[in-house]
């Protein structure tokens, strides 16, 4: 290395998101202050915040007593503000929080690509890069986050669905906290992949329509958030970037550090095209910044691909999930939340997948906003059932936590006032007398393997239900209906029924009286207590 008119040389290759051979090292310094008038500009009486990090998406720089910072710096990287806890962000965007500056990319041919959407748009070499914060109100201990995984919209169409559909639903939570009923306004929003489906061009309408929430919120890029003109995966997130900031990001919060990550490691001409992975930058970004991470809070890791691996199909590298499983081996709170597979589940992570820590991971498999990408038969809204292949109706997850970091999960389905947590399928009649052979099905949307469900028949006796690995038969029953129409039922098919992991069973008795039962089912959900729903069969008497 040598040193040349006041800046650094390397000629060393470093690996996707660092820096590439004899690309300038250069010191990009500034100040993070209290923004007390609000107007963005550091002014008289304004004290700078000490400890707070910023970061190039690899290294780290806190801030002195003064605010101040200096940060090694390189073309085409994104440097951001890490929000502490106690603070935030002043104006700006809701759906498109943070502050970040994207550095030029420098003068080597590959390292600006011209993009079909756009990539990220040229600029000139920053001076300084300040960052106004403002004092975040008292809180009441309770941090009410709200999880979106897969809006994934292909047209203006979809736009409207996710509008009228997802962030309608959203905003009528705010209305049930303002009349004091049990579910809270959302105060942060997270979403973990698949924006778009491939049509980069939509991010301003769908972040038209994110921006109503009027909450920070948060993106986590996904496979169908490429660039997939760009001949690497370095440059496969321009256009991302260029709308959301960083691919890397952490956010802070009392109870729980938020820590975003792009897990898709884009293989262009490769079959299939990507994998899930993670890069040197972000193992060495991870290095760093968890070293801060208080144990006592939450440490959420948001990404978009699952780290697990339910089939056998190699769609996480192994070497990546083993790696990041070492950093996070001794945090005792550690929640990963990832999308994508359009189907929702949890996965405890332990030995067999290598991880390593004193209580297994909790990773929760986010069902899919738009469901079953927007498909099946549009109801008296105009808006498609699009009912996930597992069962799971199309919706949003919310995610409570504590100050001591203690969290709770709940899934609810768009649109629903009931917010109903079991969907139930059973036979409308039996023959009074018939042998016991069919079943009332419970697709309980947030079971896991350990939970506890039963039914009872009447007022009868509550009885244990037995888990199974099985299609949803509602799903099934959609299916059957779109083969046999003779027309089109939507504008696309519902999606094909796929083994649920949260169905349950009971049998059916026919030695009752000839008449309507009420069949009541009852879920014991981990973080809600007791659900229930109900349905009805009836036993009629027939001769041979």
């Amino acid at each position: 290395m040598r040193f040349r008119n006041g800046v650094l040389w390397l000629a060393l290759l470093a690996t996707s998101g660092g820096v590439h051979a004899f690309d300038e090292v250069r010191t990009l310094v500034g100040t993070v202050f209290d923004d007390r008038d609000g107007d963005g500009r550091q002014g008289r009486g304004e004290p700078g915040i000490a400890g707070v990090a910023l970061s190039n998406g690899r290294a780290l720089a806190i801030t002195d007593a003064r605010g101040r910072y200096r940060l090694p710096v390189s073309p085409g990287q994104t440097v951001f503000a890490i929000k502490p806890a106690d603070w935030r962000l002043p104006g700006g965007d809701p759906a498109r929080p943070g502050a970040w500056r994207h550095l030029p990319a420098g003068a080597s041919p590959m390292a600006s690509p011209a993009l079909k959407y756009g990539g990220i748009a040229a600029g000139p070499w920053p001076d300084r890069f300040d960052v106004a914060l403002r004092r975040a109100p008292a809180d009441d201990g309770w941090l009410e986050v709200r999880v979106f995984a897969d809006p994934q919209v292909k047209s203006s169409v979809d736009v409207g669905y996710y509008a009228r559909d997802i962030v309608d639903s959203v905003l009528a939570d705010r209305v049930h906290a303002e009349a004091g009923e049990a579910r809270h306004a959302p105060e942060l929003g997270l979403s973990l992949g698949d924006i778009v489906d491939d049509k980069l061009d939509l991010y301003p309408a769908l972040n038209a329509e994110t921006r109503r929430i009027g909450v920070p919120w948060l993106h986590v890029a996904g496979n169908h958030d490429l660039d997939f003109d760009a001949i690497r995966d370095e440059d496969s997130l321009q256009t991302f970037r260029n709308t959301f900031g960083p691919d890397t990001f952490a956010w802070e919060e009392h109870g729980a550090v938020f820590v975003g990550l792009d897990d898709v490691i884009y293989r262009p001409g490769g079959s299939p095209a990507y994998i899930g992975g993670l890069r040197e930058d972000q193992f060495a970004f991870l290095e760093a910044y968890l070293l801060r991470v208080p144990k006592s809070r939450l440490l959420v890791l948001a990404v978009h691909i699952p780290l697990f691996e339910p089939d056998g199909r190699d769609t996480f590298r192994d070497a990546d999930r083993a790696r990041l499983f070492a950093l996070l081996r001794d945090f005792p709170k550690v929640l990963i939340l990832s999308g994508h597979n359009h189907s929702q589940q949890h996965w405890m992570h332990d030995a067999r997948s290598g991880w390593q820590g004193a209580a297994p991971l909790h990773e929760y498999n986010v069902g899919a906003a738009c469901g079953a990408y927007w498909t099946g038969v549009k109801d008296a809204a105009g808006i498609p059932d699009t009912t996930m292949p597992d069962g799971t109706p199309n919706g949003y997850a919310s995610l409570g936590i504590d100050r001591d970091g203690r969290y709770a999960l709940g899934w609810h389905a768009a649109r629903d006032p009931q917010d109903s947590q079991i969907g139930l399928h059973a036979p409308k009649v039996l023959r009074r007398g018939a042998y016991p052979a069919y079943g009332v099905y419970a697709n309980v949307y947030m079971g896991r393997e350990d939970t506890r469900v039963e039914f009872r028949i009447d007022d009868g006796e509550w009885k244990p239900m037995r888990r199974t690995v099985a299609p949803d038969p509602r799903v099934l029953r959609e299916n059957m209906r779109d083969a046999d129409a003779d027309t089109l039922r939507g504008y696309d098919r519902s999606a094909e029924a796929t083994f649920s992991p949260h169905l349950w069973r009971g049998t059916l008795p026919t030695d009752l009286a000839a008449s309507a039962h009420r069949i009541e089912v009852r879920a014991f959900d981990a973080w809600r207590g007791e659900v229930r729903a109900l349905t009805e069969y009836r036993l009629h008497d027939a001769e041979p």
